[in-house]
């Protein structure tokens, strides 16, 4: 649903949402004949704004569309009422619900662990799993691993997971930034985009430019 805002004659109420009737709880809202207020101010079922009106007008004319009158922001100053399908909006809440929670289980964390002092090659080989897995849509969690008077150097470990975040700066963020754990220091990475590709380098201008010249 759109925000209210003023609309002709007719001014938002008083302490609305700006998006009253998105989400909305199940168990606390009141519709048709459970509203208690005198006049509401009336949202149709296609968004448009209709003003403050008498309780049993907006009640009519939910009914004549075979409609709920619903109320979404029971706090406002009148409170908001919203014309809509009610049984078909909490069915597509909890569809919406129920894949929101499915993503939030299925999230993995892929761990990469690293030695203060390690060379170029292993460097390379390990970047190229922790490329895979952020292309996978994974989180990731750098480990470095500090052994003995390793433990006095903690730059060491710093030094590597900034390369490792500046060498996939454009296709993940730093989540959690790095920090001592033991003996260990830890960062996890989220990726933003699920192809664990760097976009090209040259600007769009510049590509057109060159499909131009072709």
């Amino acid at each position: 649903m759109s925000a209210i805002v003023a609309s002709g004659t007719s001014s938002s109420p008083r302490g609305s949402s700006d998006e009253a009737g998105d989400h909305i709880a199940a168990h606390e809202v009141r519709i048709n004949d459970r509203i208690r207020a005198r006049e509401v101010f009336l949202v149709g079922a296609d968004g448009e704004q209709l003003g403050v009106r008498p309780l049993p007008e907006a009640q009519t004319q939910a009914r004549e569309q075979e409609l709920d009158l619903v109320e979404v922001a029971p706090n406002a100053n009148p409170p908001v009422c919203r014309i809509m399908d009610y049984g078909r909006y909490v069915y597509e809440q909890e569809q919406r619900r129920r894949q929101s929670k499915r993503k939030a289980t299925n999230v993995v964390i892929k761990e990469m662990k690293f030695r203060p002092k390690i060379d170029e090659h292993d460097y390379t080989t390990k970047m190229k799993h922790v490329v895979r897995f952020l292309g996978e849509g994974n989180k990731v969690k750098l480990t470095i691993m500090f052994r003995g008077r390793e433990m006095a150097h903690p730059e060491l470990g710093m030094k590597i997971l900034t390369r490792v975040a500046d060498d996939v700066a454009d296709f993940a963020t730093v989540e959690s930034t790095p920090r001592l754990d033991g003996r260990n220091m830890t960062m996890v990475l989220h990726p933003t985009r699920k192809d664990g590709k760097k976009p090209s380098s040259k600007s769009e201008s510049e590509q057109s430019a060159e499909s131009g010249a072709a």
